[in-house]
């Protein structure tokens, strides 16, 4: 079992930027990848970001140059640095433990409870 505590989210302006944290435990040893997924309301929820053991990174084309996904090995965290935010952001933004298929990110099926972003304009 893999436990994830997503915090961070808030309410910023446009052009503001935030940092979310997402912290693991439990069987951590399993996790391979980590990512960031975003759901709006209305909207399915799509991948933004994702980082493997060794580092690699994916972005979704909406995010890239604005967002950028880290970890943390030692304190078993991933993080979010989102800036340039655009109210298009808005959403409620969860982390997942997965992994990798080639240089695609595939989630696994632990999820945190998620953290809310609002960007106003």
């Amino acid at each position: 079992q893999v436990q994830l505590v997503e915090s961070g989210g808030g309410l910023v302006q446009a052009g503001g930027s935030l940092r979310l944290s997402c912290a693991a435990s439990g069987s951590i040893f399993s996790i391979n990848a980590m990512g960031w997924y975003r759901q709006a309301p209305g909207k399915q929820r799509e991948l933004v970001a994702a980082i493997s053991r060794g580092g690699s990174t994916n972005y979704a084309e909406s995010v890239k140059g604005r967002f950028t996904i880290s970890r943390d090995n030692a304190k078993n965290t991933v993080y979010l640095q989102m800036n340039s935010l655009k109210p298009e952001d808005t959403a409620a933004y969860y982390c997942n433990a997965g992994g990798y298929s080639g240089s695609s990110y595939y989630p696994g099926g632990y999820w945190g409870q998620g953290t809310q972003v609002n960007v106003s304009s």
